[in-house]
């Protein structure tokens, strides 16, 4: 990444603290691993995304974005061009029954939000370790709730960096789907519409939720979250214990002994030992069940180079 860039990007953001150069990811994700990007920023507000944007656009250099990195794998290479980390956009602000919440905010920090204000409908949220932006993505859910069950609308920006606003309806949120990647929107942030309810309730069903996922979830080491979306008449955490593969390991990589849909990172892990580890998952369980485990983690970024001696 040359000094003129380096410039551009930061008059842009104004602070030099949010301008990184070839760090590694892995301070960032939720697996602790991934490679280093040429760029790293973090905007502060819609107009820097915007501009930001435009300026990759304007000089075809390669951007990615992201969020909290919770539901992702980036491979050892890193990532090439600009990384745009949007946990610095996390306003979030309510007018009656609505919360409007930009796409950097974490959603279990929203639905606290909710419960503070005494609305309900985020209760299913109190656990997910990911971002608004992320969570509408792939329409994060847990305990029988999902973001499509309250999103109103996302502003976003289009791959032409013009500013819309898209409904729920248009965003054809399905299980773990939506069509943002495909439209290539940038979300900015959420609008959603809960209902007034009892603070008590609502939060002893979010301390149920915790304590549910606390005892069931391997939170103690870092991972990437549930691994495998749920296969048609299945459970992929069943089906991967059924093959005993809880406790394998590859490097520093193991499917999780507590819960055998998370792979956990016990000891310095590479993405190259999760992705070794899912591939061996996945074919264990296809020769055992004859069922397909479908990756719900996303997996970006670059292999690293091999270098022959």
């Amino acid at each position: 990444m040359n000094n003129t860039v380096y410039k551009d990007l930061l008059s842009i953001l104004k602070n030099d603290e949010n301008i990184k150069i070839n760090q590694s990811l892995s301070y960032y994700t939720y697996t602790k691993t991934g490679g280093p990007a040429d760029v790293i920023v973090f905007p502060t507000s819609i107009e820097q995304v915007q501009q930001i944007y435009m300026y990759t656009l304007e000089n075809q250099l390669p951007l990615t974005i992201l969020g909290n990195a919770s539901n992702l794998i980036i491979k050892d290479g890193g990532i090439r061009g600009v990384v745009m980390i949007l946990t610095e956009m996390k306003q979030v602000n309510r007018d009656g029954y609505v919360i409007k919440a930009q796409s950097g905010a974490a959603i279990i920090n929203v639905s606290r939000f909710a419960l503070e204000h005494s609305l309900t409908g985020l209760e299913f949220a109190c656990g997910i370790p990911g971002s608004i932006g992320g969570a509408l993505y792939m329409n994060a859910g847990a305990y029988g709730g999902e973001v499509s069950d309250v999103l109103v609308e996302a502003s976003v920006l289009t791959k032409e960096g013009q500013l819309k606003t898209i409904s729920a309806d248009q965003l054809e949120l399905g299980y773990r789907t939506s069509n943002i990647e495909a439209n290539g929107y940038l979300v900015l942030e959420a609008t959603f519409r809960l209902t007034e309810g009892n603070p008590a309730e609502i939060k002893a069903k979010m301390d149920e939720l915790t304590f549910l996922r606390e005892s069931k979830q391997p939170l103690e080491y870092p991972s990437c979250g549930s691994v495998f979306k749920r296969p048609p008449g299945h459970f992929a955490g069943k089906l991967i214990q059924d093959s005993h593969l809880q406790g394998k390991r590859i490097g520093g990589a193991e499917v999780s002994t507590k819960h055998a849909g998370f792979i956990v990172n016990v000891d310095g892990a590479t993405a190259t030992d999760y992705l070794e580890l899912i591939a061996h998952v996945q074919n264990e369980v296809r020769n055992k069940f004859s069922v397909e485990l479908e990756r719900e983690v996303r997996v970006i970024g670059e292999d690293r180079d091999i270098i022959s001696s």
